[in-house]
């Protein structure tokens, strides 16, 4: 598709419709979700990216974004609210070029179509059957596979799906019974993963205290990486909005070790 073809999709349509399909008004979320910096009116060129970083903006300035996406936007709750430092230096670079800024926390992680949780569970071929937590933002299942039957197994399809070794707390021998997952800085569902029945439970973070309790309960945790882990969803909602508007849609992916 060139650019020539591609037919401009007005910000508020575009916002508009990314509301209703995210079902942004059931989350109790720590930022605001939707369109946080106003640019152009009519958007043609789509960038998708997991944050937005000084880089990722730089960029899809460099490929003439009119709008940028992202999981992790700004303005959250408990930051410094004043426009100095780095928050000045990305504010400004997104006003001078008027670009777009959309962005989608817990609602892109739960969504059951292009969500993290349900986008991640495709990448490393899990079979969801339930969720839990709060929002029901965790996801249960089991290895669609059947030659994954340990968690040192799955911890290799891991490393092999997303290009890193995860931190494994447990018996690699162990057998995969329920597996419980949800992306990011999700070790506070554990509790929540274990009262819903799983044995192994994939995250991207894990604390000092999440160690203790997967030791204690014999839960096995593999860590796979914040960024790892929700490097999917925004792309799946980026080639569905280039699908559903005629834009043209490009990921940028930003190396994050974490």
């Amino acid at each position: 598709m060139n650019q020539e073809s591609v037919k401009p999709v007005d910000r508020i349509e575009l916002a508009k419709y990314l509301a209703e399909a995210l079902n942004i008004t059931q989350f109790r979320d720590y930022c605001p979700n939707g369109l946080q910096v106003e640019g152009r009116a009519e958007i043609k060129r789509l960038v998708s990216g997991v944050t937005a970083s000084l880089a990722l903006l730089e960029a899809a300035v460099d490929s003439g974004a009119d709008a940028i996406l992202v999981h992790h936007g700004y303005f959250w709750r408990g930051e410094d609210a004043r426009v100095v430092g780095p928050k000045h230096k990305r504010l400004k670079l997104l006003l001078t070029h008027d670009i777009n800024l959309f962005a989608y926390h817990l609602p892109l992680d739960a969504h059951p179509e292009f969500g993290n949780n349900v986008q991640l569970a495709q990448q490393l071929g899990l079979a969801p059957n339930g969720r839990f937590g709060d929002d029901s933002l965790g996801w249960l299942g089991s290895a669609s596979d059947p030659r994954v039957s340990t968690v040192g197994d799955l911890a290799q399809v891991i490393e092999r799906q997303l290009k890193r070794a995860p931190v494994l707390i447990g018996d690699p021998s162990q057998r995969l019974g329920q597996i419980a997952w949800c992306t990011g800085a999700a070790q506070n569902l554990l509790g929540d993963a274990i009262a819903a029945g799983a044995g192994v439970y994939i995250s991207g973070e894990i604390s000092e205290p999440t160690v203790h309790l997967a030791r204690e309960t014999g839960v096995a945790y593999l860590a796979a990486g914040h960024h790892a882990t929700e490097r999917y969803g925004v792309q799946a909602l980026g080639r569905h909005l280039a699908e559903r508007f005629g834009l043209q849609h490009q990921f940028i992916d930003i190396d994050n070790p974490v």
